[in-house]
């Protein structure tokens, strides 16, 4: 029967509205069970499935050119700011550190108040801190948003709350592009020494 519904669609349809990871078993095992005819069936429509077992996460890209602008546009795309782009990175960082240190767990889990911390070091102080503050808690906000950070326990206190901060942004932010940003800073770090 040409009509019949593929054993895969529950998942095609999670996979348009964004990343999986592995947290959600159920998905995850479909996802891995169907990899080849969903991959077949992706390929169809111009989308290609990136899936990290290592990491534990999978989601879709186009795989027609920019340029080619007669593809339909299935998947989710969100252009980022460059202080949200920063964040990223920064987000990246903390977890390029995790995974060479001593990890006893998969999970990256930090505090608000520890990422405010991490990125008060990489955002220049404006002419208030207090202000300054406020926009990271901001870019914490548009990570979360973004899928990249995931609340873990809600708590009372806004700077005590625990963030997941998801592998998925491995994919967004490669060792390449993280060791050019670090770069980046270091020389920018070098000039405001000199000229301070």
């Amino acid at each position: 029967m040409a009509d019949k519904i593929h054993a895969f669609t529950p998942v095609f349809i999670k996979l348009l509205k964004g990343p999986i990871e592995y947290l959600e078993k159920s998905t995850w095992e479909k996802l891995v069970q169907y990899r080849a005819e969903l991959t077949g069936f992706l390929q169809q429509l111009g989308l290609t499935l990136v899936l990290d077992e290592q990491d534990g996460y999978a989601y879709i890209k186009h795989s027609i050119t920019e340029e080619d602008t007669t593809g339909v546009s299935w998947a989710q795309r969100r252009s980022l700011t460059y202080d949200e782009s920063v964040m990223l990175v920064l987000l990246r960082d903390m977890m390029a550190e995790f995974e060479v240190g001593e990890a006893t767990h998969r999970e990256l889990i930090k505090k608000r108040r520890e990422i405010k911390e991490y990125a008060e070091l990489f955002f220049k102080e404006n002419a208030s801190r207090v202000k300054m503050l406020k926009d990271i808690d901001r870019l914490i906000d548009r990570a979360e948003e973004n899928g990249f950070l995931e609340r873990s326990e809600n708590h009372d206190v806004a700077d005590e709350q625990k963030f997941r901060i998801k592998k998925i942004i491995k994919a967004r932010v490669d060792s390449e592009i993280l060791e050019d940003f670090k770069q980046q800073l270091t020389a920018h770090a070098a000039k405001r020494i000199q000229h301070g």
